[in-house]
This record gives structure tokens, sequence and C-alpha cells, in this order.
């Protein structure tokens, strides 16, 4: 049985039972189970489901790790978490995040108005709101307006321009005023894909000179006791625990030294986000080499230490860790349409009574084949495609006898697979073949719902959610709808091959799940060929069962269009124009016609099937 890496990425959430893939959950519901409920009313395309459980999970493990350290190492901080927005905006996210973080404090952060508005809209009472990215006077005005409302706000300062901008706002408002945080420019970064936007390099943040520069006009403008955090961020996804330390001991000696330049007020630092979690499905491949607890551990004791040694108060700790929250309660499901080799049946086989040699000795591969010959046989099958194709070339054969080898050629691959295919002996041989791995046509975007995959080749782990119990045989690629060749989802035939079952989907339903896409890939998905935003619901676990609630079906094609700014009215009214000038069509087809592109504007651009 292959569990496809369930150990690695899973964290626990899900098990197989019974060949399902299942809700790790004392009644372990299977995912398949809610996708059909959800089909059951008509609706088709990709399904995404959120498990608000698994919002709560990671944010419990958060504070609980963190606490746990602060407990052990005898730290006098607090520790502070906010959820930074731009993972992921969606309200079917974040208003459960807002209700399941509020026992914790647990706030939000903002890096543009939009943001910043949701978060004073939504923000738990109490619990911390801060912003970074850059800032105009709108913006700025903006966080004013927060911290005149109650709200506990603090702007983060991403260069000298904006700490004049703040200090000029702060003449001309009311008394309530934010709290300013500054973020410093690290020499240190991080490692992984993400490592870029950590460093001295980094778009973000003041140097040493700046942060001097930026103490001196706090001072001079009366501002001095509201800066009470630095911030820094040495990279999103971080893999490797090492960069941090080296960033901690860095900002840990920069915190110490602005509190005796005379930032009295200053007692917090903010790691920003770049807690990992794992994507890979393979041991060989691991995307982070620490757990949680030692990041949590490592941060706790080496600010004490620094602390200590600089005779300082110990800062109250806060991270943005958005990733590692919002992954892996979003899990996009996906029917598979086509298997783009199932043309090659026996039924297509159009043998004529006097053949060319070629295609009977492919014809004879073919049904002598067995467990003791398959590889020799497989050897000899690719070896006679080739003379299948110099003969036509040479016009020796025609289409027929091209198509029949096509198809007994694949016959014998398909053949020879499920009789070799996952055995280690075999497998490299098998993988290496050039047709060896079947292509799955998946009903959904590529662009829209795994758009880093495109962008960055960022994997996230596959797998079917039924058969889990049976041998799946075929190696494969993943080819979404889209009418775009890189809307594709290969995989290392020799190293890390995707293996599927050999399925009719005309005869069942076999569906695909793509686990841990609820960082990133909802809010830069792109309505590309006009895919857009997948149907989703909200899954709530209950006692012996689970409740499908907040259904939301994808848009319908006239709202997509209105979106691209088009008048749908014009659009209506001209295939209304067009249809009923249309010389070709009676009165009565017309009205017909006429309904069936209204019900069709009216539906999402998702395929319905494949025939």
């Amino acid at each position: 049985m292959n569990d496809y890496g369930l150990n690695i990425w899973g964290n626990s959430n899900f098990v197989i039972d019974s060949g399902k893939l299942c809700v790790n959950s004392d009644f372990k519901q299977p995912l398949v189970d809610m996708v059909k409920e959800i089909r059951a009313d008509g609706i088709r395309g990709p399904i995404l489901l959120r498990f608000p459980h698994l919002i709560k999970k990671q944010i419990v493990e958060i504070y609980s790790n963190f606490n746990r350290a602060i407990k052990e190492f005898d730290y006098k901080g607090k520790f502070n978490a906010v959820y930074p927005l731009k993972v992921n905006q969606f309200p079917g996210f974040v208003k459960n995040l807002v209700e399941i973080g509020k026992p914790y404090g647990y706030g939000l952060e903002a890096g543009s108005k939009p943001e910043l508005l949701l978060a004073m809209a939504y923000n738990n009472d109490n619990a911390p709101i801060t912003v970074n990215g850059f800032k105009d006077k709108e913006l700025i005005n903006i966080g004013f307006i927060a911290a005149e409302m109650g709200h506990n706000i603090t702007l983060t300062i991403e260069g000298l321009n904006e700490l004049k901008t703040i200090i000029e706002t702060a003449k001309e408002r009311f008394a309530p005023k934010p709290f300013i945080g500054l973020r410093i420019r690290l020499h240190n970064s991080g490692s992984g894909i993400w490592v870029k936007s950590g460093g001295i390099n980094s778009k973000f943040g003041l140097t040493s000179t700046e942060l001097i520069e930026a103490v001196n006009l706090l001072k001079k403008n009366n501002l001095i006791e509201q800066f009470t955090m630095i911030h820094f961020h040495i990279g999103s996804q971080i893999t490797e625990i090492h960069p941090l330390k080296k960033a901690l001991v860095e900002a840990g000696n920069i915190y110490a030294e602005l509190r005796k330049m005379g930032a009295k007020n200053l007692n917090s630092i903010n790691l920003g986000g770049g807690l990992a979690i794992e994507y890979s499905q393979v041991k060989e491949n691991f995307s982070r080499n620490y757990t949680l607890k030692e990041y949590a551990n490592d941060v706790v004791f080496l600010l004490k230490s620094i602390a200590q040694d600089k005779n300082e108060i110990e800062p109250n700790i806060f991270i943005e860790s958005g990733r590692y929250v919002a992954a892996s309660h979003a899990v996009l499901v996906a029917p598979v349409l086509e298997l783009f080799t199932q043309e090659y049946t026996e039924a297509k086989l159009a043998l004529k009574k006097e053949n060319p040699p070629v295609i009977t000795e492919l014809y004879d591969l073919y049904t002598s084949l067995k467990p003791s010959n398959a590889l020799e046989y497989l050897h000899d099958a690719m070896a006679h495609m080739e003379s299948v194709l110099t003969l036509f070339d040479l016009g020796y054969v025609d289409l027929t006898d091209r198509s029949n080898g096509e198809i007994l050629v694949h016959l014998v691959v398909r053949k020879a697979y499920a009789l070799l295919g996952n055995k280690q002996e075999y497998g490299n041989f098998l993988n290496s073949l050039g047709n060896a791995q079947e292509r799955y046509l998946v009903n959904f975007s590529l662009f829209q719902s795994l758009p880093d995959f495109w962008g960055i080749k960022q994997h996230f782990p596959v797998m079917p959610l039924e058969h889990l119990d049976e041998r799946a045989t075929l190696s494969a690629t993943l080819w979404d709808i889209t009418c775009d060749s890189d809307g594709e989802i290969t995989f290392d035939k020799e190293h890390n091959p995707l293996f599927l079952h050999d399925i009719d989907p005309e005869e069942e339903e076999y569906f695909l799940g793509f686990f841990l896409v609820g960082a990133y890939q909802e809010v830069l998905g792109m309505n590309h060929n006009l895919f857009a935003h997948p149907n989703e619901a909200t899954v709530i676990l209950k006692d012996g069962g689970f409740e499908v609630t907040d259904f939301i079906e994808s848009q319908s094609v006239i709202d997509i269009l209105d979106d691209m700014d088009y008048d749908v009215v014009d659009i209506r009214e001209s295939l209304n124009e067009r249809i009923a000038n249309s010389p070709l069509l009676s009165e009565k087809e017309k009205k017909h016609v006429l309904g069936e592109l209204y019900l069709f504007l009216n539906d999402n651009s998702y395929l319905k099937t494949i025939q």
C-alpha cells in the first residue's frame, strides 16, 4: 500500500482507513464522502475543502510550544502572534481564524490599506495589529484611526520617509497614537527559495545608520515613548534553523543597543514569518530540518541569553507565521476526467485479414506477455514501434497499420506495468521509458489553484482519495484543463514518481487531493483562460459525522466577465441580436439556443464531463 508520504507531510491530520483517506478523528470521516455529498447537488469541478479544526491545531501548537519554552527557561517576556493577511485573505479562512484565535489574543498583520481595514473590522479586542510594508500618508492616517478606535496597533517603519510622515501625522491628529516599530535590515538571511526576502540587500528595513537617525528623530519629536518594537524577517519558509539563530543574535544585540540609546519603551522583538511546513512526500527531500519545539526553544533561549548578557529586560516575542497556520487547513479536490492512453484499447484495434509482419509480431507480444517474459517483450515492443514509424514514413504501412501499432505498444506497456510496475528491480527501467508516464487530465486550473507550482515549482503533496488499499501501477503526470502547455505537474520518473490507479473515469469517479494549499495559493491564483476560484466549502467535524457549511459555488461566467470589466448587459444584448438575426435558425430554435446560452453564462467555467 502506498501512503504517498502521508507520515512525512501529513502532521497526523489524515489517516488511511479501509482504502480511503480520512480526517484523523475518532470517527475517521472519509474525504471522498464529503466531496460526494457536495456533488450530490449537481456541483462539478474542483472543490476546496476548509477544515477549521486544522487552523485551531496550528494555533494551539504555536502558543503551547512558545509558552512551554517560556516556562522552561523562566523567560520574563511574553509571547504574541499575529497572522499576516497576505497569506490568505479569503473570508472563509479569516473569519474562522479570528474566532478560533480569540482565547489566545491572536492578532492580525496588514501590509496594505484594504488589509488594515479588514484587521480593524475583524481583529479580536486587545489583540495586536502590526502593519508592515510601504506606507503613504493615507495608510498612516488609517493606522492612527485604528489607534483612536482603541486597537493595539504598531506601525512598522520601512524607511525614514515613513517615519517623517508619522511625525507629521502625529501633530495633526488626536491624542491616541499607534505604537511604532522599526524594521531592521540584518546581514543574516534565511535559507530556501525565499532567501532573498532577508539579508542586507532586502527590499525592506533600515540600515544601522538609518536606525540611529530614526531614534534621534523620535527623540527630537517626542515620540520615543511610542517606539516599542523592532522587526526583522529573514525569509519565508526557512528550511534550516542555523540562519535563524544567527539572525536572533544580531537582532538581540541591536535591541540592547537601541535601549541604551534611550529607547526605554522598546520591549518587543518581532521575528516576522518564516516558520516552515513540510511539503515533501519523500524522505530524501525534506523541506525543513527542525521542529516547532526546537524553533521555540532556540528563540526563547537566545533572546534570554542576550538580554542577560547586556543587562536588559527580556523582550516580548512576536511572530508572524502565516504559512504555518494557514497551509494545512485547505485541501483542493479535483476529479480525473481522462487518462490519455485509455484510447488505446483492444476494441479500437482494426486488424486486417493480412497485417504487416511487424503488426502481427506486436499482437503476439501482447497476447503472450506474462511475468516471466514481461521485461523482454517490453523491450521488443518499443523496438517494433520504431519500426512501424519508419515503415510508415517510407510508405510501406498505412495509417490503419500505424494506429494498430500504437495501440498494441501501449497495451503491452500497460500490461507490463501492471505486472512489474512497482517492483524495485524493474522500476528504473520502466520509468525511463518515454511513454511510461500516464497523463491524467484533472478538472482544475493549475494557474488558479496551484500558482506556486507554475511560478517557482513548489511541490504540493498529492494523492488519490480512494483505492489506497490497492496497488497503484501507473506512473503519472497531471494535466490541468487550461489551454496552456505549462498546465502540467510533472514528477521525477526515477527518483520521485507519482503512482496512480489504472481506472476508467467513465466507469467510476476518481478524485485527487492536493494538500497544504491554504497559504498563498488562493490569493495568488489567476483567472487564466477565465477559470475562477474553485467551489469551496467548510467542513465541521461533529460526533459521528461531519457538516458541510458555507458552500460557495465557483463564479459564473457572466460574473467573471463582469470582473474583467466587460459590460455584461452589452454581452447579453449582442448575443440576443446575433441569434435573432441568424438565418440558420427558426424562431423556436432561436428561443431554445438563447435559453441554452443564458444557462451557460450563469454556470461556472469548469468542465462537467468528457465523453
